[in-house]
């Protein structure tokens, strides 16, 4: 079996208090991606499939998820991480300008403010190492 999505377009939409955007599932699922990139040294339980089996842990990855795209669409992104990098860019000859102040965290995404605190009151971010 495949993993469960860590949020539907009804958590989505209950979470913005807003009708979930027709390619809710599109951004849902690279919403994931990104917390799933910032989770790579976290430890929690999963079964077979690799969803969490804890309640508390699902709930948090949850939240992170729909906060990831409700600042998605705030900031006018559209999961691709493309916009808002530059304010202006030119193709021929190439010119960029106006480079924003945001950047990548240790894990190489962007992760909205509010899904960084759902993943940190979890206790999955920062990841922990353990001696084996």
């Amino acid at each position: 079996m495949a993993r469960l999505p860590y949020a539907t377009p009804e958590q989505l939409a209950a979470w913005t208090g807003h009708p979930a955007p027709p390619d809710a599932e599109r951004l849902l699922a690279r919403a994931a991606e990104d917390i799933d990139s910032a989770l790579l040294t976290s430890v929690y339980p999963v079964d077979d499939d690799g969803d969490p089996t804890d309640p508390d842990i699902a709930a948090a990855l949850s939240a992170a998820t729909c906060a990831q795209v409700e600042w998605q669409l705030a900031t006018g992104d559209d999961g691709t991480g493309a916009s808002g990098t530059w304010d202006s860019v030119s193709i021929g000859p190439v010119s960029l300008s106006g480079r924003t102040g945001r950047s990548a965290g240790s894990s190489g995404v962007e992760l909205a403010p509010r899904a960084d605190r759902a993943l940190r009151r979890a206790g999955l971010s920062p990841g922990r190492i353990y001696a084996w």
